[in-house]
């Protein structure tokens, strides 16, 4: 499908709805964020102009944060819904409609819902507004996210890269060292993944600590030093990537790179309890019942 969007000119979270259930069907039914993304961009036929923009200069392009409201209001209006491992599907009522009238969704989610996260929710996306969507819809987690980037981006260099270490460690790797030197082509550590219990390979990762995007030259850069030391690489990143960057990471005929921008590594950094402190909140109520039984 051709777009008539001008250049630089981003799609509204509404306007995005029906691009977002189509990707849905076209992908099988589900997908990961990152899959949502690009297929949103292939149908509508994006530029790099719009693609690229960033949200108020933060490791997030606009277009992925409108796609963060555009996820919400559809699962508020019960046509999809997404796992814990953060992979996004339509239900049976998605599977059923074939396209929307978003001003109907956006009403509906907001004569529902009884929070300002969604009301004039328009207006915030509108003016630049910070507030981000949680697609476990729990949004009032913006503040620990952005407070935890920020620190991230304080730290050394070299505690970023322990600290990537750690997280590798974390989830699995082992024999991992941070082996970063001058001359050494971007390459920041090495170390094994093992599936399974039973496969086992080795993988070469660099840490970005930056407030912008990683270029499509940079992981080029990282291919080129991949060269004959393994299969597979890792790029993790306090940042965002840019469009021609993820092009870049499969590009056939070279080995392929994963990209952990700054919202997955604070996501990882929750699941895997680094760095974070969360507390329960016991909540007390009158058992109106039980005195009735009295």
């Amino acid at each position: 499908m051709v777009s008539n969007q001008p250049v630089n000119q981003v799609p509204t979270f509404d306007e995005l709805m029906n691009p977002t259930l189509r990707a849905l069907r076209e992908l099988g039914g589900s997908a990961s964020i990152e899959e949502l993304l690009r297929e949103v961009t292939r149908d509508l036929n994006l530029p790099l102009e719009v693609t690229s923009q960033t949200h108020l200069g933060g490791p997030q392009t606009e277009l992925a944060y409108r796609l963060a409201w555009t996820r919400t209001y559809l699962k508020k209006f019960g046509l999809i819904d997404n796992s814990q491992r953060g992979v996004w599907s339509l239900t049976r009522d998605g599977h059923a409609t074939q396209s929307v009238d978003q001003q109907v969704v956006s009403r509906s989610v907001r004569e529902a819902g009884n929070s300002r996260d969604f009301r004039n929710v328009e207006h915030s996306i509108s003016s630049s507004s910070d507030e981000l969507p949680d697609d476990d819809s729990s949004l009032d987690t913006a503040t620990w996210r952005d407070e935890l980037l920020e620190r991230l981006k304080t730290l050394d260099p070299g505690a970023f890269e322990r600290l990537c270490s750690r997280i590798l460690r974390e989830s699995g790797f082992i024999e991992v060292k941070v082996t970063g030197r001058p001359g050494d082509g971007g390459i920041d550590g090495n170390g094994i993944i093992r599936l399974a219990g039973l496969i086992s390979f080795p993988v070469i990762f660099q840490c970005k600590r930056y407030s912008g995007n990683v270029t499509a030259g940079a992981v080029r850069d990282f291919h080129g030093a991949m060269q004959g030391r393994a299969d597979k690489g890792l790029i993790l990143t306090t940042g965002g990537f840019t469009t021609d960057a993820r092009r870049e990471a499969t590009r056939d005929g070279a080995p392929p790179v994963d990209l952990i921008d700054g919202g997955l590594l604070v996501s990882k950094m929750r699941e895997l309890g680094l760095g974070l402190n969360s507390r329960t909140v016991e909540i007390i109520e009158v058992d109106t019942q039980w005195f009735e039984s009295i």
